[in-house]
């Protein structure tokens, strides 16, 4: 399977592990680890996620090498991927996102824990209207007692496809709204 792997600017990744093109690695822990573990190798299902998770997982940045990859999965947290062996293959152009891109991730990802108000403003701000600061306050606070609530009585929400909003969120606003439409919240009609 095609995946896609962050190195620093040496091709090495966290403990030294050494990666370039056609180069095999290998999970030394046991199976049963977990993806934060030396049980699986960490990898992205699409070039956009690799790039949107850089912040929080490499942090690598801008002289960063993304890489082709093949591996087999054996675990997904729907951000990244493990496997128990990892091949790059070769070096792929970086598109990092900008930060309107990196914004429409976030809002997409949390689209199913907000509440009306959130989606809201949540749409018009995808939409390009209002992003001022004074409504998004209000929209997280919404969010916020949105999430608690669904906490205190266990409402599970949909698998979020983490790969797919990072997908949309490179393209632009119209696949943003489209997806919204097309991904309302479990159990309600309608996206908005």
């Amino acid at each position: 399977m095609n995946l896609y792997k962050l190195t620093n600017a040496a091709g090495k990744t966290y403990g030294g592990t050494q990666w370039g093109e056609n180069v095999t690695n290998y999970a030394v822990g046991p199976r049963e680890g977990g993806l934060c573990s030396s049980a699986l190798i960490h990898a992205y299902a699409t070039p956009p996620l690799a790039e949107f998770c850089d912040c929080i997982h490499g942090c690598f940045g801008e002289s960063g090498i993304l890489w082709l990859a093949e591996g087999e999965v054996a675990e997904s947290d729907g951000l990244k991927v493990g496997c128990r062996s990892l091949t790059t293959l070769r070096r792929m152009d970086r598109k990092p996102p900008t930060t309107e891109q990196r914004v429409a991730f976030g809002v997409l990802s949390a689209w199913t824990c907000g509440d009306e108000t959130w989606r809201v403003w949540a749409r018009g701000w995808l939409a390009g209207k209002d992003r001022t600061a004074e409504p998004a306050w209000a929209a997280a606070e919404a969010a916020a007692r949105a999430t608690a609530a669904a906490r205190a009585t266990e409402r599970s929400a949909e698998k979020t496809d983490f790969a797919a909003i990072a997908e949309i969120a490179m393209q632009g606003q119209e696949a943003w709204l489209k997806y919204i439409e097309e991904n309302p919240l479990p159990g309600k009609e309608g996206g908005a």
